[in-house]
């Protein structure tokens, strides 16, 4: 198992990115909230991990902080939520956030996520809750924040393509990036601002 990875941060293109580790590159699959924290392309990251095996790939999964590791594991042994559900639960909603919602029985603010339906926010809280550890943002350890640009298209397409890429179907993504005020914003920006939107 690789427990982490530090190097160099060569590519980003959510939800994958791209780390240089002493001439080995590795790609990455990561949430939105550790995108958020990522410094800028070439300078040095330390990501905690989570290796998926499966019979036709090896995914590796990557965090910023080990609560969001811990959260991810924990949503992928809940019955019917895969690595890319859990993905896009982490992507949606702060570690606390999810916390609040499994205590408070808030089925709602589950749904609003792309993919939960209620049968799956349901399950969620029942099988979480009690299993869930204090998980605090006071105890998350993140990388210096920025809000560097992303590889490729305008950072208007990268965000609607990261948010397909997240789950939501394309016709929802443009939606939500249309109606934020994108002008010299960064893909993260724009992406943390659709998905608020999205779940309140």
């Amino acid at each position: 198992m690789i427990g982490f990875l530090r190097g160099k941060l060569i590519q980003k293109s959510p939800p994958q990115l791209l780390l240089d580790v002493q001439g080995v590159g590795y790609e990455v699959e990561a949430p939105m909230t550790t995108f958020y924290d990522l410094p800028a392309l070439g300078e040095e990251v330390k990501l905690h991990t989570h290796l998926v095996v499966r019979e036709d790939a090896h995914i590796l999964f990557g965090f910023a902080s080990e609560t969001e590791r811990m959260l991810f594991r924990l949503l992928i042994k809940v019955n019917g939520v895969g690595p890319k559900l859990a993905l896009t639960v982490l992507s949606g909603q702060s570690v606390d956030d999810f916390y609040r919602c499994v205590n408070d029985n808030d089925v709602k603010g589950l749904v609003r996520l792309p993919g939960v339906g209620q049968k799956t926010a349901e399950r969620l809280i029942i099988e979480m809750r009690g299993r869930l550890p204090e998980l605090s943002s006071a105890n998350n350890v993140k990388g210096t924040a920025s809000s560097p640009q992303l590889l490729g298209n305008s950072p208007k397409q990268e965000a609607i393509t990261a948010l397909c890429a997240l789950g939501y179907k394309p016709p929802d993504a443009a939606r939500m990036v249309q109606a934020i005020d994108t002008e010299a914003k960064s893909c993260e920006d724009i992406i943390r601002m659709a998905l608020r939107g999205a779940i309140r």
